[in-house]
Order: C-alpha cells, then sequence, then structure tokens
C-alpha cells in the first residue's frame, strides 16, 4: 500500500491506546549572558506552551491523521490533568475511560529551550504512588469495538502484567492487533503481541545482550533471533535512530529503512509517532515493510520540528 492509501483508509479505523498518560510544559526562551551565581545560562522566557506527551501523544498523532481514538490512562485531580484533557478534547479523542486519581499528580515533564536547543528537563511525578489500571468491563468493551489496541508504557506504573496479560488474551481471541511500546526495565512479559517497537538501546536489554563497544557494530541479527525466541512479537520493529529502522519477523531481518529525516531538531516523541502510525498501517491492511515506510516518513517529520509534534495527511503526502 502506498502512503497515499493508508492514509485514506484511516478515518475508517477506531484506535485504542493504554499507557501512562503525560503533559509536555515547554518554556521558550533566549539566552544573552551566563548567570554569576554558576556557570550556567540565564534563559529569558518569552513564552510557554502545553501538549500531550507519553499515551496522550500517541493518541494526538492518531487524531492529527484524522481517526477515531480513545485513551485510557491515569491523570491527577489537578490543574496540569485539566489542561491534558482539555487538549485531547479539543483534538477529538475520547477520554472518557481516563481514571482520575486524587492521590497521584498528573505526569508533567517541563523543558526549557533555547535557540532551538533543548537546556533542560524537569520532571514532575510521584513515584512512590503508582496507580495501576484494572482490566473493566468497560476497557474490554472498547477493546472489542476497536480495529487495534496499542499499550504505551513509559515505566510509571499504570500497566500492570495483570492488564497486559488481559489486553493481550482479549485482543488475540477477537483477533485484533495489539502493539506495545516496551519498556524492559518493567521486566513485564508479553509474548503474543501483533508488534513491538523498541529503539536501539532498549532492544539490546530485551535481547539481553551489552551495548557494543565503541566502534563495534550493533548486534542486529542477534538482537532480532534472541528477542522473537524470548518475545515471540509476530512483527518486531527496531528502531535505530540515524540507521534508520530494522524491520523482523520469525527473528530474521527482513528489511532495513534508511531515516527519512532531512534535518533533527527534537526527537522527543518520535517513538510515540513509530508505534502510532505503523499500528495504524497494519490495521489498514498495510504489510509490515508498507507500514514501516510509512511510519518512518511520519517520524521524519516529527524529528524536523521542535517540541513534542504529531504529522498532518498533508505533511505525509508531500513527504
Amino acid at each position: 500500500m502506498t502512503n497515499s492509501q493508508i492514509l485514506a483508509a484511516l478515518p475508517g479505523l477506531k484506535i485504542l491506546i493504554v499507557g501512562d498518560v503525560i503533559l509536555d510544559h515547554y518554556i521558550w526562551g533566549d539566552v544573552h549572558r551566563i548567570s554569576p551565581e554558576a556557570p550556567v545560562p540565564v534563559v529569558h522566557a518569552t513564552h510557554e506552551t502545553h501538549t500531550a506527551g507519553g499515551a496522550a501523544n500517541v493518541a494526538l498523532n492518531l487524531a492529527s491523521l484524522g481517526m477515531p481514538v480513545s485513551l485510557v490512562g491515569a491523570l491527577g485531580e489537578d490543574a496540569s490533568g485539566k489542561s491534558l484533557l482539555n487538549l485531547l478534547s479539543g483534538a477529538g479523542i475520547d477520554t472518557g475511560l481516563c481514571e482520575i486519581a486524587p492521590t497521584r499528580p498528573t505526569i508533567v515533564k517541563t523543558r526549557v529551550v533555547a535557540r532551538n536547543q533543548q537546556l533542560c528537563r524537569i520532571d514532575h511525578e510521584a513515584a512512590s504512588s503508582a496507580y495501576e489500571l484494572d482490566a473493566t468491563p468497560a476497557l474490554m468493551a472498547a477493546l472489542a469495538v476497536s480495529d487495534a489496541v496499542i499499550v504505551s508504557d513509559y515505566a510509571k506504573g499504570v500497566i500492570s502484567q495483570t492488564l497486559l496479560d488481559s489486553l493481550i488474551s482479549e485482543a488475540r481471541r477477537l483477533g485484533k492487533i495489539i502493539a506495545l511500546d516496551p519498556k524492559p526495565a518493567r521486566q513485564l512479559a508479553f509474548r503474543g503481541t501483533s508488534l513491538i517497537t523498541p529503539n536501539r538501546h532498549e532492544a539490546l536489554q530485551l535481547a539481553g545482550l551489552p551495548e557494543p563497544e565503541y566502534g563495534t557494530p550493533y548486534p542486529l541479527d542477534e538482537v532480532c533471533a534472541r528477542i522473537h525466541a524470548h518475545h515471540a512479537p509476530d512483527v518486531l520493529i527496531v528502531t535505530l535512530g540515524a540507521d534508520g529502522m530494522a524491520i523482523s519477523s520469525g527473528g530474521k531481518v527482513d528489511h532495513i529503512l534508511p531515516t527519512r529525516a532531512r534535518e533533527v531538531f527534537d526527537v522527543s516523541g518520535a517513538g510515540d509517532t513509530v508505534i502510532a502510525t505503523l499500528t495504524a498501517a497494519l490495521a489498514a491492511g498495510a504489510s509490515p515493510r508498507d507500514a514501516a515506510s510509512f511510519a518512518n516518513t511520519a517520524a521524519g517529520i516529527v524529528v524536523s520540528k521542535m517540541g513534542t509534534a504529531t504529522p498532518t495527511p498533508a505533511e505525509i503526502l508531500s513527504a
């Protein structure tokens, strides 16, 4: 399938996203001097923006392509949670199954950016108060009327083994696509997924391999063989940064797509774009290679923008 054929099919599909929702907060400014208090730049803030991060950014990516999207996650009973819900509802995303956790603040990532350079990131979260979602009848009903489900695990505690087992089992029973962006540090079991999309570092961890020494080639063949042996995804996509994207099935590397980014400004949220567009394309009937090509184009667009961003159909077609 071509990119235009995939895009034409997307509005008729529905995707369910389950995972850690985050509010991305940006402070934009300029730097003219170094602080007399410490050897750090003084940022003159000019404006602030907010956008969706984590699983919420996965949802926003799909909504920007004209897809009906339902999001399930947990937010705090605070101003940040209200801001995030307003952002999502404004994009037409169904947040009816999102849970409000009074004892857990909304996760916020604040990035300070000056002259298109990210200077630092400040994370606001309460790691000691994890909030696990349950496989409720409402969630299972939402899965049943969706064409695919994406599990977006940012290692914040929302995705439990029990929930993941239920989602995989029910998706398989119903013949639905289930995609996962795994976080190896969680050590969750996820055999039976339709698609996983680790980056090169996460893939090494999933394969149980150390980082290669400087100057040593990345062991892609061994990584893919080990991941398929341990986790058995139908399709494995390893994002390799500047080296592109590897497509693997059955333990073997089928194809490597070169990166489509012309100029990289910010990789924030690029992994969200990859799993969102890959899953959507597979749900539209695209082959893994065509789906990966579609996602590769979308990711090339978002990394050329500053801040957490999403692609539009017009941008994908013109690319």
